[in-house]
């Protein structure tokens, strides 16, 4: 059996809560116990007694923002969508273009980032886990015909490609106008593709 994971005190959601707004406007990458203790009213002391380490700290700020990523993708699931791969992949890509989805959607780039050059220890498995929980959300969005086919798991794979291209190029540049003409044009293919028996 095993060990039962501790429930967070309520000090402690509190304090992950404030150290995670700290996080989407400073970033990760150069995270300081000192400056972060000071701004969310606590010290280095009590957080690394609380979460342990700076590392227990980083992995529970790193499953915050997996949280928020998953609930602003769980949108395209919700009672009343529009049943498929294109409306699915329209709704994500206004979520994603909305302005004040951008600092979650750096802290997530940032991370994946690290993920890629960091393969282990606290960065460990995020970018892989963020795929498959994009995936997963495509797929359910796609009738089960389509979503148990290897052509349906082609066309999810290839939506993902394009919705993450250009989510990284919104994130560089800003140039929401270009990026979602850019997508409209890949959703009149996808639905092409319906129309071709994909």
């Amino acid at each position: 059996m095993p060990p039962e994971v501790p429930t967070p005190s309520a000090r402690q959601n509190e304090l992950l809560e404030a150290a995670y707004q700290y996080a989407l406007t400073h970033g990760l990458a150069d995270l300081s116990l000192r400056p972060l203790a000071e701004a969310v009213g606590s010290s280095p002391r009590v957080l690394l007694f609380l979460f342990e380490s700076k590392d227990g700290l980083l992995q529970a700020l790193l499953a915050r923002a997996r949280a928020d990523e998953l609930a602003l993708l769980d949108g395209a699931k919700q009672p009343g969508r529009p049943d498929g791969l294109v409306p699915a992949v329209e709704q994500i890509w206004t979520w994603l273009a909305a302005k004040e989805h951008r600092p979650l959607l750096r802290l997530w780039a940032e991370a994946c980032t690290r993920s890629f050059t960091q393969p282990h220890g606290v960065w460990a498995g995020f970018a892989r886990a963020t795929v498959e929980d994009w995936l997963g959300v495509l797929a359910d969005c796609q009738p089960p015909s389509e979503r148990d086919s290897e052509e349906g798991a082609i066309r999810r794979t290839l939506a993902l490609a394009v919705l993450r291209g250009a989510l990284l190029d919104l994130l560089a540049t800003n140039d929401e106008e270009r990026l979602t003409k850019a997508i409209t044009y890949q959703l009149a293919l996808l639905h092409d593709g319906d129309a071709s028996g994909g």
